[in-house]
């Protein structure tokens, strides 16, 4: 907990100040209705299959709700004993097995991975354990490197000691500490130390430490080579098949691969109950000791300058003023958001990616805490834009920003987030007016110019995405991708 600025310690003081609530038990007086109604009109509009819904409210399960089919070849419909992949959420349980190992005295956050690994090419050494866990490392990315990105199977003849061994050979893709990227290499790493420190296997830690502490007898390890009991089969859509066009996206199979070594970042498969378990176990001291362990686990990173990363310990932030929340995504199926200012927390587990929870799950903490929507600039902002139009999102912001001076801007992560959230939905035209408002409201951001231009990019329009990678390379001479594009779009 040494080496914390000053975001980090306002941060730990919110939290150790608002941690005390989680202990009152209080369920909620809403009715289940108004949420099973939420839930059912998205499912309708994103054409999720199937899912699960649980709300804990001050240290209770306050609502357990299942939805729809888990298997549609054979209708075989979602229970509350149906497992779901949890996909990235995983990295939260990486985030707290780290914390246990600070807590017992073995691992420093703020130290290098050279203190606790040998034999790592020289650039990786200083990398320190809290710029893993927030994806400020700079490192290569195994996902995009070496390992099918669509996948995340091994590629040709590799087995899991030779992808290690290739993408150590690889170049740093920023100076570690420079900016963001999301990136699977940091977790196989953090599961490497866990290994050693713990003198046992991850998966075994996280079974003793985490799973049987907090009642979880149903969440376990796999993919899709797997045969699991209870497990819903995941899908997607397609509007593309065996390089043909599809007049209307068809629902398959999705197939996904975890390496083991690779599991502290994606493999865990559970049940919304459990995982309200164990939120509800962590809020409660029962994985971690101390609040200020909590704390520390929720607070975020720094980047080189000092201004706070997006992500904490395996958690990423929203950090409002009010009803400030963190939360885990994976898959773009599942997601678990944990609101500590207001005794609640919501998960929402699905068996279609590209449903996104993340966009909606705020409405369903919101039916607990009405106050949610009002606080968040994301979601005014989409209310709106669904009144009006997505070509009116920079209308509408400026118009809000005359109307009620000092509201905060939506935030840039977000935006940007959202914007990639509807690429991957098909919306494309949706995404572009999202990125435009992006770069309109942070014009010195290089990352918001890369951004554009990939959308731009991707809807034809080659000139304008150029323009665009150009703002960007200029902003960010270490922007590698942005060069990488520049000299496609150049020939």
């Amino acid at each position: 907990m040494n080496g914390m600025n000053h975001y980090q310690i306002k941060t730990l003081l919110l939290f150790l100040t608002v941690a005390p609530f989680f202990a009152k038990g209080q369920t909620s007086p809403l009715l289940p209705k108004k949420i099973d109604s939420l839930v059912q009109r998205v499912m309708q509009e994103r054409r999720i299959p199937g899912a699960q819904v649980a709300v804990v409210q001050r240290g209770q399960l306050a609502f357990l709700q299942s939805y729809g089919i888990a298997n549609v070849g054979d209708s075989v419909p979602v229970t509350h004993q149906t497992r779901f992949a949890i996909n990235s959420c995983t990295k939260a349980f990486t985030g707290v097995a780290i914390m246990q190992l600070v807590e017992e005295g073995q691992l420093d956050l703020g130290a290098p991975v050279s203190r606790y690994l040998d034999g790592l090419p020289a650039a990786w050494q200083p990398v320190t354990i809290r710029q893993l866990l927030t994806h400020v490392s700079g490192l290569p990315d195994m996902l995009r490197k070496v390992l099918n990105p669509s996948t995340g199977a091994l590629m040709g003849q590799d087995d899991e000691q030779s992808a290690w061994a290739k993408v150590q050979t690889l170049p740093l893709e920023f100076p570690t500490g420079e900016q963001f990227s999301y990136n699977q290499t940091n977790y196989v790493l953090l599961g490497k130390i866990i290994d050693k420190l713990a003198a046992k296997p991850f998966a075994r830690m996280f079974q003793e430490k985490q799973f049987a502490a907090a009642g979880m007898t149903q969440t376990v390890f796999g993919d899709s080579r797997d045969v699991i009991p209870q497990m819903a089969q995941q899908y997607r859509y397609v509007t593309n098949l065996d390089g043909h066009p599809l007049t209307e996206p068809r629902l398959t199979h999705f197939y996904y691969e975890f390496p083991p070594s690779r599991r502290t970042a994606s493999g865990l498969n559970s049940t919304a109950e459990e995982l309200a378990r164990w939120l509800m176990a962590l809020q409660q001291n029962k994985l971690l000791t101390t609040k200020a362990a909590l704390a520390t686990l929720w607070t975020p990173g720094s980047y080189n300058n000092g201004a706070p990363t997006q992500w904490a310990l395996g958690w990423m932030t929203k950090p409002r003023a009010k009803h400030a929340a963190v939360y885990a995504s994976g898959g773009g199926r599942s997601a678990f958001f944990v609101y500590p200012q207001d005794a609640l927390a919501v998960v929402v587990l699905t068996n279609l990616a590209g449903a996104f929870p993340e966009d909606f799950i705020e409405e369903v903490a919101a039916c607990f805490e009405p106050e949610i929507l009002r606080s968040d600039p994301i979601l005014a902002l989409q209310n709106q834009l669904q009144m009006r139009g997505f070509d009116q999102a920079i209308s509408i912001v400026k118009e809000a920003q005359k109307q009620r001076l000092g509201d905060p801007l939506p935030p840039e992560n977000d935006l940007n987030d959202w914007g990639y959230r509807l690429m991957s939905r098909g919306r494309l035209t949706e995404a572009l007016e999202i990125f435009k408002l992006t770069v309109y409201l942070y014009p010195q951001s290089w990352n918001v110019y890369d951004s554009y231009g990939e959308a731009l990019f991707r809807s034809g329009q080659k000139e304008a995405a150029l323009a665009m990678y150009k703002k960007s390379v200029l902003l960010n001479p270490n922007n590698r991708g942005g060069k990488a594009m520049l000299e496609r779009l150049s020939k």
